[in-house]
C-alpha cells in the first residue's frame, strides 16, 4: 500500500513537471518565433549591418540589361543611387514578373522590387509600395505616317497588338467594353518594345505601351510615335516586405532626395531625355565631316592601325559611327571620346584622359584588336565582323549568341548565323536561359551594315595620308 502510495505521488509529480516543460516550451516558442522568422525578410538594419542591398529588377531595355559588358538601365541607376545613399554595394537579381518577384520579398533574398511597375492592387495586397517616382500612361503608338488616329475612339475597327496577360490588355478591354469596337490581338512572351519595333517597320498598325517605353524606344524606333492616351495617369513605385517599414521610409526618403538635388532628372535625362541622335544614314554629313575632321586625326588612326593589322580606313569607319569624328563625343550610356570608350574600359587600357585624341584612338584599337584575337575560332570577314559586334554589344552578349547558334545548329563563327541569333536575345524565352540576358540585338547589326558602308565609301574615295581625294 506505501509502495503504491508513493508510486502515485511521483507519478502525479511527473505530470505536473510534464505539464510545467510544455507551458514553458509553448511560451518560449511564442517569444521565439518573431526572431526566428525575423530573417525572413530583409530590414533596413539588415541591409546595413551586411553593406549589401539586394534589388530584383527585370531584364529590360528600361530596368536592366548589359552594354559593353556594364551593367545599365534606368531601374538600376535608380537602385545603384540608393545603394549610395545607404552606403552599401547592390547586388541585381531577375525574374520576369511580379508573380516572380514577390516571394523574393517573402523569404528574404531580396530586398526590394526596381521594375519600372505599376502595380496593380492585387499585388499591394502582399507588399508594401514606395511614394511614386515617375508619372506615366499608357499611349497608343502608331508608324508616323499613319495620321488617322490620333485618339482612342480612332482605334475603331483597327486590330490594336499588345502582350497578353499586361495591364495594356486590361485597359483596351476596359476601353472596348465602354463602347469602341476594335479587335485585340494577344501576343505571347513579346515585349512592348519589339511591338513598337514593328509599328515601325510597318509590320502591324498599332499597339499600347506605357509612355516612359516609348519614349525611351523612338531613339532606336523613330517611324514609331505616341497618339493619344489610354486611361488615367500613373505612378511607378517600388515594393518591400509589408514589415519592412523602417526600409520603406528610407526609399522614400531617398526619392524626395534625389528630386530635390536633381539626381533623379540626370538619370532620367540619361534614359529618357530628348537629346539629338546622330544621323548615321545622311551621307552627304558623311562626306563633308570626312573632308573637315579627318585630316588632324589621321596620322593617329593610321599609327594605331599598322600596329595592330588593321586596314585604317576600316577604324575611320568605325570611329565615324561612334562618334563622327568628335573627339567630345558623349553617348547616353557614358561611353565617351573618339572611339566611344567607357571609363572602365578606357582604365583597363591605360587611358588617363579619355578625351585625348590619341589616347582614345590607341586604346579603342587595341580593344578591338583584343577582341579579334578573342575570336580566334572565325576567319576573315566573319572574324572581324564578329569583333566589331563586339566592340558595340559587349563580348558576352556575342558569347551567348554565339552559343545560341550552337543550339540552333548554325555555325557560331559565321556573322550570317549571328545575325540570327542576336535579334532573338530580345526575347525573353530566349535571353531567360543565356549567361548575359536582355540585349538590343539589332544595333550591333545596323553598326556593322554601316561600318561597312563607310567602310567601302572610304576604300572607293581614295583616303591618302590625311587627304581626301573625291572621284578618279
Amino acid at each position: 500500500m506505501v509502495s503504491s502510495a508513493i508510486n502515485k505521488i511521483l507519478f502525479q509529480r511527473s505530470l505536473v513537471i510534464l505539464t510545467v516543460f510544455f507551458v514553458w516550451l509553448v511560451v518560449v516558442l511564442c517569444f521565439a518565433y518573431p526572431f526566428v522568422t525575423a530573417h525572413k525578410f530583409v530590414t533596413l538594419h539588415k541591409i546595413l549591418k551586411n553593406k549589401e542591398l539586394t534589388v530584383i529588377t527585370n531584364n529590360t531595355a528600361h530596368c536592366y540589361y548589359l552594354y559593353r559588358d556594364e551593367p545599365m538601365g534606368f531601374e538600376y541607376e535608380l537602385a545603384n543611387a540608393f545603394a549610395d545613399y545607404l552606403g552599401v554595394r547592390l547586388k541585381i537579381k531577375l525574374a520576369d514578373d511580379l508573380e516572380s518577384m514577390i516571394p523574393a520579398l517573402m523569404d528574404g533574398s531580396a530586398a526590394l522590387i526596381a521594375a519600372g511597375m505599376i502595380i496593380p492592387p492585387a499585388g499591394q495586397k502582399e507588399i508594401a509600395i514606395s511614394d511614386g517616382y515617375m508619372e506615366i500612361q499608357h499611349t497608343i503608338i502608331t508608324h508616323r505616317n499613319n495620321l488617322k488616329i490620333n485618339h482612342p475612339h480612332d482605334l475603331a475597327g483597327k486590330t490594336v497588338h499588345v502582350t497578353k496577360g499586361t495591364l495594356y490588355q486590361h485597359q483596351l478591354e476596359k476601353l472596348r467594353d465602354a463602347g469602341t469596337d476594335f479587335f485585340i490581338q494577344l501576343h505571347e512572351d513579346v515585349p512592348a518594345e519589339e511591338l513598337i519595333q514593328k509599328v515601325s517597320e510597318r509590320q502591324i498598325e498599332v499597339t499600347v505601351a506605357d509612355s516612359n517605353i516609348a519614349i525611351l524606344n523612338r531613339r532606336h524606333y523613330p517611324g514609331a510615335v505616341m497618339r493619344g492616351t489610354i486611361g488615367e495617369k500613373k505612378q511607378l513605385r517600388w515594393a518591400v516586405n509589408p514589415k519592412a517599414r523602417q526600409l520603406l521610409v528610407s526609399i522614400n526618403s531617398f526619392l524626395r532626395s534625389i528630386k530635390e538635388n536633381r539626381k533623379f532628372d540626370e538619370i532620367y535625362n540619361k534614359y529618357y531625355g530628348d537629346r539629338h541622335d546622330f544621323d548615321y544614314v545622311d551621307l552627304r554629313a558623311f562626306h563633308r565631316r570626312i573632308k573637315t575632321r579627318l585630316s588632324r586625326y589621321s596620322p593617329f588612326i593610321k599609327a594605331a592601325a599598322k600596329k595592330h593589322n588593321f586596314d585604317w580606313r576600316l577604324i575611320v569607319a568605325q570611329i565615324y559611327q561612334e562618334s563622327h569624328l568628335d573627339p567630345w563625343a558623349r553617348s547616353r550610356s557614358g561611353a565617351r571620346g573618339l572611339m566611344q570608350l567607357l571609363p572602365r574600359t578606357a582604365r583597363s587600357l591605360g587611358v588617363k584622359d579619355i578625351h585625348n585624341p590619341v589616347e582614345n584612338i590607341n586604346a579603342g584599337v587595341q580593344h578591338l584588336r583584343n577582341l579579334y584575337d578573342h575570336f580566334d575560332s572565325a576567319r576573315d570577314e566573319d572574324r572581324l565582323q564578329i569583333s566589331l559586334a563586339a566592340y558595340n554589344i559587349g563580348q558576352g552578349h556575342i558569347g551567348d549568341a554565339r552559343n545560341l547558334a550552337v543550339k540552333m545548329k548554325l555555325n557560331p563563327d559565321k556573322w550570317s548565323s549571328l545575325e540570327k541569333t542576336l535579334p532573338l536575345l530580345r526575347y525573353r524565352k530566349y535571353y531567360k536561359n543565356s549567361k548575359y540576358g536582355y540585349c538590343r540585338g539589332t544595333e550591333p547589326i545596323r553598326y556593322i551594315k554601316q561600318i561597312m558602308m563607310y567602310y567601302d565609301i572610304l576604300k572607293r574615295q581614295g583616303i591618302e595620308y590625311g587627304t581626301v581625294r573625291f572621284g578618279g
